[in-house]
């Protein structure tokens, strides 16, 4: 496979979790990372110094995706430090489980404006702003396969994400880029086990092939291909990582 040296890639919400394994797999891969977040500064500092001190490149950039200026000056910054943008990386993500009778405006509002919203203005602003040839992964989930109760907005969303992406796959295809969303199953993270009991855990890695929740690792492994030249041929998809969840 392709390395990805000389990339740039913005990986956002890339302070922990998922979106911190994406960014030092794929700096160990010889790519430029920019961390982004928006309120965790220290722990996005932790990860720029260990991608540096494997000897890799990164500069941690704050900025709320759900805010259009944000955006526009995470771009820009990171356009002044490394001098491109090649590769988009929508990790950002929150979630909100409640019954819908239970779901109030303001947490609706939030989790469509972070999820929804701040994928929308990445990929607007990288519209004229990504190199040719680049690569875009948008985040879906495994459960808008699904009909889990407390789950409607944060499906809703994900479903949102998936057909933006097909859409866009479309608009911007003349410049070579591809864009594609990822499906992850249950993932062993902050977000995924809070609020969750052993049990329930336990029930939902029932659910898989495997008898097992994923790994951030399992993500990032597939994300490293989709963004490969080897993936060229790939775009406007949904590819489900969940090891047979659903």
């Amino acid at each position: 496979m392709s390395d990805l040296k000389d990339k740039v890639i913005i990986v956002t919400g890339s302070s922990k979790g998922i979106g911190a394994t994406i960014a030092k797999t794929l700096a160990s891969k010889g790519a430029s990372l920019v961390i982004n977040f928006s309120t965790s500064k220290s722990d996005a500092d932790n990860v720029v110094s260990e991608i540096m001190n494997s000897g890799g490149k990164a500069v941690a950039i704050k900025a709320d995706v759900s805010k259009t200026e944000d955006v526009k000056y995470l771009f820009d910054a990171a356009i002044n430090h490394f001098g491109k943008v090649d590769i988009l990386i929508n990790n950002a993500g929150i979630a909100i489980y409640k019954l819908i009778q239970d779901t109030t405006d303001e947490d609706f509002d939030r989790i469509f404006s972070i999820n929804v919203k701040g994928t929308f203005n990445t990929m607007r602003e990288a519209a004229p702003r990504l190199e040719a040839n680049g690569r875009i992964i948008n985040f879906s989930s495994s459960v808008t396969r699904l009909m889990l109760p407390t789950y409607a907005t944060y499906s809703a969303t994900k479903a949102a994400v998936e057909q933006m992406t097909k859409v866009f796959a479309k608009e911007i295809g003349s410049r070579k880029i591809t864009v594609n969303s990822v499906s992850p199953g249950p993932i062993n993270t902050e977000l995924f086990t809070q609020g969750k009991t052993d049990e329930t855990i336990a029930r939902l890695a029932s659910m898989s092939a495997f008898n097992r929740i994923g790994e951030t690792d399992d993500i990032a492994n597939v994300i490293t291909f989709l963004i490969s030249d080897e993936a060229q041929w790939i775009t406007a998809q949904n590819i489900g990582i969940n090891g047979g969840f659903a």
